[in-house]
């Protein structure tokens, strides 16, 4: 098998093309290897993937802002065929198309319990420390060294071993570019508006940050009959794809208050901040109407603080909430959204810019750095 594994972090590869400082393509921090192929274990099964996605989750990783346990197999948004079975999996077959999803719930503890899986305590820990859900780190390098799995999935790849709780089953029919986007960027946004804002006909929304997240979530308001969809973004390359996405209004972070005023006056019902930014989560407390909601979806730096006037709570009923993967149940989740790209009601497609083959997957964290792509697809 083939993969993509980090070695080394590159801090200042973020700032690409700034003096003295390298591109990834000139760092090339990922390295594409060829590895001995692992089999399932009980409750694992073998997956061939044919298309992995790009995300900032993984570009975190690679500047170090998001501190993972190295070395490491990146990617953990792809889409797939089942190619073998370990022992104990019975509602899963060889052949299967499966969607791989980045947080393998365990049913048993607090949180998957209360219904929510995307909080699930087992594998927090498991993503965290690089293992699977079912037993430790199954890669090794040429050399014998043990290769942690990214979010326990390791999508930049040809073949991965995941946990059967790793995947949902979707129809055959469905294109794998499409099915390609469904387990994190599609996931998550529309999670934020359904599942942990619960959007409902005639509210407001503005969604801040126009990323894969952000688009999904744009599409999910203009589905849930939100009255105004206002988007904002300083790329105004992305302008466009928020209005095809069901945007009614589209600006850039200095248009935001003259364009949520114009179509509610006093704020918008629910905002969604899809940036991974503490000041624009601040911005969008202010954005808000009283008794409206801020969803924190992005993932800021480990050390950014938010400061807040605290009287905006209390006094003005407002809530600031978290939203992992849209707090969304996959097995429940996915074949509904893909029940509404069905009715085509959900034209995800805009979400991809392009194809590239994976040995091209350094020069993807630049394009992904600089805003030149939203979702870039890999084939092994």
């Amino acid at each position: 098998m083939k993969a993509a594994i980090l070695y080394s972090t590159v801090p200042a590869a973020a700032q690409a093309g700034a003096q003295g400082k390298q591109t990834y393509a000139e760092a090339r921090p990922l390295l594409v290897q060829e590895l001995e192929q692992p089999e399932p274990r009980a409750g694992e099964l073998g997956v061939a993937i044919t298309y992995s996605s790009l995300c900032h989750s993984d570009l975190s990783v690679v500047d170090g802002s998001r501190v993972r346990p190295l070395p490491m197999a990146l990617g953990h948004e792809a889409v797939g065929r089942v190619v073998s079975v370990g022992d104990g999996v019975s509602d899963v077959s060889v052949g299967d198309h499966v969607v791989l999803v980045f947080v393998p719930s365990c049913g048993q503890c607090r949180a998957c319990l209360s219904g929510r899986p995307a909080l699930c305590h087992q594998a927090a820990e498991v993503n965290g420390s690089g293992d699977l859900l079912h037993g430790p780190a199954l890669l090794r390098t040429p050399a014998g060294e043990r290769i942690n799995h990214h979010l326990g999935v390791s999508a930049f790849a040809d073949y991965a071993v995941v946990a059967r709780e790793s995947v949902v089953v979707i129809d055959d029919d469905v294109p794998d570019t499409v099915a390609a986007m469904f387990g994190c960027a599609v996931l998550t946004g529309m999670g934020s508006i359904f599942n942990t804002a619960g959007v409902g006909p005639g509210l407001s929304v503005a969604v801040f940050g126009l990323g894969a997240v952000g688009l999904s979530a744009v599409m999910a308001a203009r589905l849930a009959g939100a009255a105004s969809v206002i988007a904002i973004d300083p790329n105004q390359g992305k302008h466009q794809l928020a209005r095809d996405a069901g945007a009614t209004a589209v600006g850039t972070p200095e248009d935001a208050g003259r364009l949520i005023e114009e179509a509610t006056g006093d704020g918008v019902d629910v905002a969604i901040e899809a940036v991974g930014s503490a000041g624009v989560i601040a911005s969008c407390l202010e954005r808000v109407t009283r008794g409206g909601a801020v969803v924190s979806v992005g993932l800021p730096h480990p050390s950014a603080e938010l400061t807040v006037p605290a009287l905006q709570f209390a006094g003005a009923g407002k809530r600031l909430l978290g939203s992992y993967m849209g707090d969304a149940v996959p097995a429940r989740d996915i074949p509904k959204y893909l029940g509404y790209w069905r009715e085509g009601k959900l034209p995800v497609e805009l979400l991809h810019t392009d194809t590239r083959p994976l040995s091209e997957i350094n020069e993807g964290l630049d394009a992904l750095a600089a805003g030149q792509v939203v979702r870039r697809l890999f084939r092994p």
